[in-house]
């Protein structure tokens, strides 16, 4: 599927025909450098894309110039050994001249004629060396609740506090803000007098995007979108996909409020994007409803009819196959009775592994004894294994079971079925092994695990199951 190629393309191409007529001129000196060729690139996301090429001469000197002024961001200055990157802001002001020295790119770098650049760098350089005086405090092994320390923290919070205030309204403000995480007051205390951690956290996830501009179109070329969903939705979202759809449509909406199409178009794709192939089990239903809330009903802006006929045949496929789903039935010729068949639902085990495989895969091969090992250790636990092969010819497939000595599982061969099915369409193998585990009333419980998975999922998963049928003390009175 090449959703996730053509989403990128798309999105990149929606910048690159949003230019307006005018042209830019950045002009450097660098201490340190005697020539080289240097990039101008600008960030999209987390990725950083080459946009200009100046060749440096023998003092340092170099610029960028075009007739058409660039994207509004952040950019980083590469220079010629690709490892030093020296940061500045595209603003409306694109006309501008530095000077910086290779041995100290923060701390000696001057930017005339770009407003934002100059208060950013004189913010850069006090935080260093605020941090350079916090650095020899500690070498000098004074305890950090010494007053020096305390002064030292009073300097830095009253100088980022009047920067903030006189700088207010530009786009370095914009990015501080953007950038940092919420200021939590004192939290209540519990009735043992242990703060409320659950407050705390549940404070700051609520105020996460406080000071994030949705409807500056800016923002997207720069890495905090990224690095805020990124974190939104990992780390401070439960991986359940109630949850996660919840919060997914949270945060669209605030997108949507802030009418800019191409950060909602990348908002949408990154939280679609992380569930097509999703790391957590159970989770694929994120995905379904991303496509169907938003791509399929022309909120998501994309113009390529593949794309969303891509998308709507991988909703078709997943749809009947998510946790919670009951799968579809199949019957399949037997191994130990090859004149008749044996179903997925014709098992009465308390759980059921479904193992698709090829006799010839190398995967498969090597996962053949561990899911041999698997049934031997789980059999006695009511767990069922059914292995069905989907290609190759029946002579592979018994030579497979001998070989690894599976002739005690359900054994079955996929090419002759009760039904036409196409098993990349109607159970996802798009490779093999594909594994689902199911319960006894056929209910999918997971799916696409690899086989060293199965012991501790069914471990975890019996004991949740066994903690949410335990009566609470509640009901029990």
């Amino acid at each position: 599927m090449k959703l996730k190629l053509l989403l990128f393309f798309f999105i990149v191409a929606i910048y690159t025909d949003a230019v307006a007529q005018a042209g830019y001129r950045i002009e450097g000196q660098i201490k340190g450098l005697s020539g080289g060729n240097c990039f101008l690139a600008n960030y999209y996301a987390t990725q950083i894309y080459a946009k200009d090429t100046a060749q440096a001469d023998a003092n340092g000197r170099f610029v960028f110039e075009g007739s058409k002024p660039l994207s509004q961001g952040i950019y980083e200055i590469v220079l010629p050994d690709r490892k030093t990157l020296l940061r500045v802001l595209i603003t409306e002001d694109q006309d501008f001249s530095f000077s910086a020295d290779t041995t100290d790119i923060i701390g000696k770098t001057k930017v005339t004629g770009s407003r934002d650049n100059e208060i950013f760098y004189e913010f850069q350089q006090f935080m260093k060396k605020t941090e350079d005086e916090y650095q020899q405090l500690k070498a000098q092994k004074i305890p950090e609740t010494n007053q020096r320390f305390k002064d030292l923290q009073d300097k830095r919070k009253t100088f980022y506090d009047n920067f903030m205030k006189q700088n207010d309204g530009t786009f370095t403000v914009k990015l501080f803000k953007a950038s940092a995480d919420p200021e939590i007051p004192p939290a209540p205390k519990q009735a043992n007098g242990k703060i409320d951690s659950a407050w705390v956290f549940n404070y700051y996830k609520s105020h996460f995007w406080d000071n994030f501009d949705f409807s500056d179109a800016r923002m997207l070329m720069t890495p905090f979108l990224h690095q805020k969903l990124d974190r939104y939705i990992k780390d401070l979202t439960v991986q359940v996909e109630d949850s996660l759809v919840k919060e997914a449509d949270f945060v669209v909406s605030k997108a949507i409020n802030g009418k800019q199409k191409d950060i909602i178009a990348y908002t949408i794709w990154f939280i679609t994007n992380q569930y097509e192939t999703p790391k957590t089990v159970g989770t694929d239903g994120v995905f379904v409803h991303m496509a169907e809330k938003y791509y399929l009903t022309g909120i998501m802006p994309v113009s390529d009819s593949s794309t969303l006929q891509n998308v709507k045949e991988r909703v078709k496929v997943l749809k009947p196959l998510l946790v919670n789903k009951i799968i579809p039935d199949l019957g399949v010729m037997s191994y130990r009775a090859p004149d008749r068949l044996d179903y997925i639902h014709g098992s009465k085990a308390e759980y059921e592994v479904v193992f698709f495989y090829s006799p010839t895969c190398g995967h498969c091969r090597e996962s053949a004894p561990k899911l041999k090992a698997f049934h031997d250790k789980f059999k006695p636990q009511g767990v069922e294994v059914m292995t069905i092969a989907i290609e190759g010819s029946e002579e592979e497939w018994r030579k497979f079971i001998k070989e690894f000595k599976l002739e005690n599982l359900v054994n079955t061969y996929g090419m002759v079925a009760s039904r036409q099915v196409v098993y990349r369409n109607d159970y996802d193998v798009f490779s093999t092994p594909t594994v689902y585990v199911l319960d006894k009333n056929k209910k999918i419980i997971a799916r696409r695990l690899g086989v060293e998975d199965l012991e501790p999922f069914l471990n975890v998963y019996k004991k949740r199951l066994a903690i949410e049928r335990k009566p609470s003390t509640a009901s029990r009175q």
